[in-house]
């Protein structure tokens, strides 16, 4: 099964693991959860949708990270996990 992961779990970033699956799987972790949970999975679904994916496991480990961060890392870990042989 193919994975791949991208960013840290350092202050103001996001830690993307994503990997094959037969659904869409969206799991957010967030220091601030309570506030912007529903944002950041808008912004996975969103980057999601614009590369035609529906069917992938994301888990988000968020520190804090802007709107702009959060697709940036999604964005590689896919790019990753694509290229794995």
């Amino acid at each position: 099964m193919k994975r791949a992961i991208a960013g840290s779990l350092e202050s103001n970033d996001v830690l993307i693991t994503v990997k094959e699956s037969n659904c869409l799987n969206i799991t957010v972790k967030s220091i601030v959860y309570d506030f912007f949970h529903r944002e950041i999975e808008k912004v996975i679904r969103d980057t999601l949708a614009e590369l035609g994916i529906d069917k992938i496991d994301v888990v988000c480990e968020d520190k804090g990270a802007l709107d702009y961060t959060i697709k940036a890392r999604l964005l590689v870990a896919i790019a990753r996990m694509e290229g794995q042989k």
